[in-house]
């Protein structure tokens, strides 16, 4: 259930076996290696050095070490982007983003495209058959440092081809787009230009097509690295380590290439990443907020269809965040269990020995720099292994009572068009799950369209356009359902429907947006009624129809929150009490136990067991009777608890 990421490259060879040994003894099952090793696999065109990776893979084997084996695509060495220099992106400012860290390629290139597979090949074709290689991780982490849009030739070129493909003619593109506003019309498809250096805001139509031809390019691009290992090496499952709070790609359409998700977590890192107000930052620095790693999770247990990984998990400081503290005594060991009550089949750490040199070299490991020297998260890594070898195998993660529709495409119309400054669906679907959590209840997220038959409540924080697919779920949902600000409110063309938001959803909710109001920091309404508090950010104005029940309102009388049926809208961005009212109210209605939970604590169910997580820093006493496989009642801080 642990595994490790190693780079054999970086230690010599000397080293191999001992570290081999401790970490079997460490409790490790699983290692990861490769997925950074191009210069090493192939230091010049066509002369590949496999050798040393076979006696690295040996020497983990030799130890009941299974190997997950990564494609070196996410670092193309130097020599092939000098005799390729197409291959690197270019930023929105039409710089080119050049060789010297990693991820310096765009999806765009066919030329990038031919030397994929060919490395893939190859490496696959050496080492798909290597008994100890029981999966393989596909590149690494798509869309780390803002690397999915790129505005270059190649990015202009595959552009072109894929609206080809989409609209037919140009005819249908300049009414898709609305190209007769400002004389945007265009003739053919070479008249087509990049969304970027405008004088004023481009086209948000031709943005949002940029946006899922770059998505669709990710995924394209995967969908060829699995089919290469799936004909090299069968039998091996595949894998992608998603990112945190990355949004810039279809996740669930890269999920649909693999056999299972996995992600790198970074709980405290993401503290800084997320924006949160200064007082949380400081509030959860050398802890992590409590539903950061939970919700991704979550969300990649989604993504994975009920199979996931974490492949990084954070063992101590790291060094790419603005402030980077040390996660206080009991954390790492912690994250881990609570990776395992969300369904994790591996909980994998980065990495087994820090790095003295280059750009991570303050990025902790399991490891000092040196060959023995645990670290003090390497110490909390060694006591979870000892936990798991005592409790055993844990059941499988059961369908939770609530469900999140998280749409991807969502947030690239929130950023393309926030219309308020402060508008971030990531921020507003994480606020959500943060409520559902605080009232001890557990999430699964839903892709737009799949089934919602047997949730309790199902929440829809925002999803702007509403396929068909997405349509018909909602209408043979059999639990309470909620929709939030914006859902509804534009076309598959990004125009606002015909017959106003929330557009297909208007038989459902009973309702329709007359018009918007995005509020500054400061600027508030009240809301009073069923579920009280206030609106923050957004607001919207509605009309209702005569079979409509306005459960709350806002304090210049317009609808806060409707009822259709079980049908509701919050035409608003609530405030932390709205929210919480909300979903108590729905809670209610669906007949749903909940628990309100300390800000500090969380639960989560897996199988027989019930986790408890404390993430603050004093003792809670947990008012719940069981047989206890891990703590007690009293469950400490920075510790768990686990009852049958």
């Amino acid at each position: 259930m642990l595994g490790v990421c190693y780079y054999p490259e970086h230690w010599p060879e000397s080293w191999w076996n001992t570290d081999a040994c401790r970490m079997k003894a460490l409790g490790i099952s699983f290692v990861r290696i490769g997925e950074f090793a191009w210069s090493r696999l192939e230091p010049r065109r066509g002369e590949f050095e496999f050798d040393w990776m076979e006696r690295a893979i040996d020497a983990l084997a030799s130890h009941g070490l299974k190997v997950v084996l990564g494609t070196p695509t996410a670092t193309p060495p130097k020599w092939l982007m000098d005799e390729f220099p197409e291959i690197a992106p270019i930023d929105e400012q039409g710089r080119v983003r050049g060789f010297g860290s990693r991820r310096h390629y765009t999806f765009s290139s066919q030329r990038w495209w031919e030397e994929s597979r060919r490395i893939v090949e190859a490496v696959t074709s050496r080492f798909g058959s290597h008994p100890a290689v029981v999966g393989w991780q596909t590149d690494n982490e798509y869309g780390c440092h803002e690397t999915i849009l790129s505005w270059g030739l190649e990015d202009l070129k595959a552009y072109r081809k894929w609206l080809r493909l989409r609209y037919q003619s140009t005819e249908q593109l300049n009414e898709a787009w609305g190209s007769v506003f400002w004389s945007m019309e265009i003739q053919n498809f070479e008249d087509v230009s990049l969304p970027n250096l405008t004088v004023t805001e481009a086209n948000p139509a031709a943005r949002m097509d940029f946006w899922r031809f770059h998505s669709d390019q990710v995924a394209a691009y995967d969908s060829m690295q699995c089919e290469i290992i799936r004909k090299n090496s069968p039998g091996r499952w595949i894998t992608h380590n998603f990112m945190g709070f990355v949004n810039d790609f279809d996740h669930w359409k890269v999920g649909d290439n693999l056999d299972l998700a996995s992600w790198d977590s970074y709980p405290i890192g993401f503290v800084e990443k997320f924006p949160f107000s200064d007082a949380e930052r400081t509030r959860w620095a050398e802890t992590s907020h409590p539903d950061i790693a939970a919700f991704h999770h979550d969300l990649y247990r989604g993504v994975g269809k009920g199979r996931f990984w974490i492949m990084e998990q954070q063992p101590g400081p790291v060094n790419w965040a603005p402030w980077n503290p040390i996660p206080k005594p009991g954390m790492v060991r912690l994250w881990t269990w609570e990776g395992l009550a969300h369904g994790a089949e591996v909980v994998s750490y980065f990495r087994w020995r820090q790095a003295p040199f280059a750009q991570e070299q303050m990025h902790a490991g399991l490891n000092l720099p040196g060959l023995h020297d645990l670290s003090a998260g390497g110490t909390e890594a060694e006591k979870a292994a000892q936990e798991i070898a005592v409790v055993g195998p844990l059941g499988q993660v059961a369908k939770a009572p609530v469900a999140i529709v998280y749409d991807y495409e969502t947030y690239f119309g929130s950023v393309i068009q926030p219309q308020g400054k402060d508008f971030r669906f990531e921020e507003l679907a994480f606020r959500w799950y943060e409520a559902v959590r605080r009232l001890g209840l557990d999430v699964d997220f839903v892709r737009p369209g799949e089934s919602l038959v047997g949730y309790k409540i199902v929440l829809v924080p925002c999803l702007m356009h509403v396929s068909d697919a997405a349509e018909s779920a909602f209408d043979n949902a059999d639990g309470q359902v909620l929709f939030g600000p914006r859902s509804g409110s534009r076309t598959r063309e990004f125009k606002i429907p015909a017959n106003l938001p929330p557009g297909p959803l208007a038989s459902l909710v009973g309702a329709a947006v007359l018009q918007v109001s995005s509020l500054r920091p400061g600027l508030t309404y009240n809301v009073e009624g069923s579920a009280s508090g206030s609106a923050q950010r957004w607001k919207e104005q509605l009309a209702c129809s005569p079979d409509t029940e306005v459960l709350s309102r806002f304090s210049d009388g317009d609808a806060a929150l409707t009822r259709n049926g079980n049908y509701h809208y919050l035409s608003c961005w609530p405030d932390e009490q709205l929210l919480s009212e909300v979903v108590l109210l729905l809670a209610g209605k669906a007949n749903v136990q909940t628990f309100e939970l300390p800000e500090s604590i969380r639960m989560r169910r897996r199988g027989e067991v019930t986790f408890a997580f404390n993430y603050g820093s004093e003792t809670w006493n947990l008012p719940f009777e069981g047989e206890f496989i891990l703590g007690g009642k009293a469950v400490l801080p920075q510790s768990l608890a686990a009852y049958r």
